[in-house]
């Protein structure tokens, strides 16, 4: 039995591995020895003593094997992934999406995955490299499955932006402001569209439909730097620092890393986060003050992208902000009034327009509460794959948030050391009752605390902190009980025991929840080829000055030529209008496209993604869809343009003259 371990003799461990992901340079305001310290009276509080990192967590192999083993269990789950990429066929999805027709070797690889990195991460002698591997595979198997298997880009509103930047390379500019309307969103807040028609350029491509189905790569590849930054903020240890960022990917379902100014801007808003988190606290002013302009101008810098690409995320920057300042750490202003200043001046100059109209309602949705969960026509998922998938969703996020709350209730050093963090995870909630956002409000509260939930979530799968003198205590009070003598026992079963299976189970749980939460609605979001050579059929013809009939916006190229073109989703007007064209399509549908005027026709256009959205949120029903089809068809006052496996494409016809 080896001696009792003074609180002085583990004042200064032996080096570990464990260190590797450590922040040593002594740079960030949140060191191991600083991080809790801003006053002489804070430091000597029990609560900021030096804390252990999780070292008491033991290996699970002696580390006497083949060195390079943590790269097997990763190396096989990227063959079962590659072998299931091949022999997954995605031409007929039912109402599950992607989640039915993966192949079994994806789930396989992904649980593979998911064992090989849990038991890598927690031996402290593994190289952080190692969980940096197993976290980039995470981001293959999740971001660039569906890139790989669709030979199309996803989502209506990825084509919708599309759409913007031709117009901006095409016409040398977005619309005035005396045009306010639907793309106004998109009109006064131009930046992430002008990046990207200048990436455009540089590539020498001939549309960013070329790569934009990575793009959920690319923006959650942006996300990982900064997250790693906040991480060694608050701790050394490298296994809370990737637990926490597996978390954080593994509970991001809600799909704005899509082709988005939404997906730059959030990478950016944690970059934001990031730098004020390190830069900006109470010791790092006072080791560096003359180094804070430089920090100012890398603030403005990221604050005015943001600020110029995006709507809501510079709102959800300053109340994150304000948040930091109710920490004596972090009392510095000039970040939330950088930020509020130029927030201010976009929105008084720019973008005026836009929210002058928009501003009434704006303030009667303030603190209408059950337009965030709101449910009825054409925001209720129907059927029994869209409600599974909703659900896991639901579950995936609950799990995280309750994962959360039990870290930060049991890690009672971490939940003092990491209080910063734990108020920028919270700060996001009062925005619930401020917008519904589009009823997706929800959504992006979830998207903004994530970076901190997951944080305290990893910090519920691991050990507990300790000072180090509990810890020296806990040792002495080990040491004396007889039952130490059988430590061989103890120590195997505590090496295989709930500390190591329960943890497990719930990443295997969330890694696994993630994919129907991620893509268990791609029977909307995709588009096939046929789909969209319809499409493109239509407005190579289309005159301007045409107007476009369609069920509802969820096609490819929905937005294509709309600075000369008109549009009309019947699924958008009233139910009752809605009814009569159910009622009698044939003939109300004529009526609403009457008036067209020369050389401007009439379209109607119903294709695979309408209908799959229509009956999938609870709209119409295929039935009903049929009828109206049926009917348009059967009417002399319609001809048939084009048709294909995904879609039909009819004209009215112009009375006088001849038909073209």
């Amino acid at each position: 039995m080896r001696p009792p371990v003074t609180p002085r003799e583990r004042s200064t461990p032996e080096p570990t591995p464990a260190r590797d992901g450590a922040n040593t340079s002594g740079s960030g305001p949140e060191t191991a020895s600083q991080s809790s310290s801003p006053s002489s009276s804070e430091s000597s509080s029990p609560a900021h003593e030096p804390v252990t990192d999780l070292s008491d967590l033991p290996p699970v192999w002696s580390g006497r094997g083949v060195p390079a083993w943590p790269g097997v269990p990763l190396v096989v789950a990227l063959a079962l992934w590659a072998y299931a990429m091949r022999h997954t066929d995605v031409a007929r999805l039912d109402d599950y999406g992607l989640v039915s027709a993966l192949h079994p070797a994806f789930w396989a690889g992904l649980a593979v995955l998911t064992t090989g990195f849990w038991f890598t991460v927690r031996d402290a002698r593994r190289p952080a490299a190692w969980s940096a591997a197993y976290v980039l595979g995470l981001l293959v198997v999740e971001r660039a499955t569906q890139a790989v298997l669709y030979p199309t880009p996803l989502y209506a509103w990825g084509w919708k932006h599309e759409a913007v930047i031709d117009h901006l390379l095409t016409a040398g500019g977005l619309q005035t402001a005396d045009q306010v309307g639907d793309m106004a969103v998109y009109d006064q807040w131009p930046g992430f569209f002008a990046a990207q028609a200048a990436l455009q350029r540089l590539l020498g491509v001939d549309s960013v439909a070329m790569y934009m189905a990575w793009w959920p790569l690319v923006s959650s590849l942006m996300l990982l730097l900064p997250l790693l930054l906040i991480y060694r903020t608050f701790t050394e240890d490298r296994r809370l620092i990737w637990t926490a960022v597996w978390l954080f990917y593994v509970a991001n379902w809600v799909g704005q890393d899509y082709f988005s100014p939404q997906s730059v801007a959030y990478a950016l808003h944690v970059g934001v986060l990031a730098v004020v988190l390190r830069r900006f606290g109470r010791s790092a002013v006072r080791r560096g003050r003359p180094r804070q302009a430089v920090w100012t101008v890398v603030l403005t810098v990221l604050i005015v992208t943001i600020v110029i690409s995006h709507q809501l995320t510079p709102g959800m920057l300053v109340v994150c902000l304000l948040a930091l300042c109710l920490s004596r750490r972090y009392r510095d202003w000039v970040p939330v009034a950088t930020t509020v200043v130029i927030f201010l001046a976009w929105c008084l100059t720019a973008a005026l327009p836009f929210l002058s109209a928009a501003m009434p309602d704006m303030i009667r949705s303030i603190g209408d509460l059950g337009a965030n969960v709101e449910t009825g026509y054409g925001a209720t998922p129907t059927g029994t794959g869209a409600i599974a998938t909703s659900w896991a969703a639901r579950l995936l996020s609950g799990s995280v948030l309750l994962l959360a709350a039990v870290g930060v209730l049991r890690q009672r050093v971490l939940r003092h050391r990491a209080w910063p963090l734990l108020l920028v995870a919270a700060a996001p909630l009062p925005m619930f009752a401020a917008s519904s956002y589009g009823s997706e409000m929800i959504f992006r509260v979830l998207l903004f605390m994530l970076p901190g939930a997951a944080f305290f979530a990893a910090a519920a799968l691991l050990p507990k902190v300790r000072t180090l003198a509990a810890d020296a205590a806990a040792q002495q009070a080990d040491n004396r009980q007889a039952g130490n003598r059988q430590s061989g026992g103890s120590s195997r079963a505590r090496r295989w025991g709930i500390g190591t299976w329960v943890p497990l189970a719930a990443l295997l749980g969330g890694s696994l929840a993630f994919v129907p939460a991620y893509s268990g609605k791609d029977r909307i979001n995709y588009f096939p080829p046929q789909e969209v050579a319809l499409v493109r059929q239509l407005f190579d013809q289309a005159p301007d000055g045409s107007l476009v009939v369609a069920a509802n916006r969820n096609y490819p190229d929905a937005y294509a030529s709309y600075w000369s073109v008109d549009h009309y989703w019947f699924l958008d007007d009233a139910r009752s209008h809605v009814d009569r064209i159910v009622e009698s399509p044939a003939a109300t549908l004529a009526r609403d496209m009457a008036g067209v005027k020369r050389p401007g026709r009439a379209y109607f256009l119903l294709t695979q993604g309408q209908l799959a959205n229509s009956e999938m949120n609870g709209q119409l029903d295929k039935a009903q869809l049929d009828r109206i089809r049926k009917s348009v068809a059967a009417s002399p006052r319609f001809r048939l343009v084009a048709e294909n496996s995904a879609g039909w494409l009819y004209v009215l016809k112009q009375s006088g003259g001849a038909e073209r």
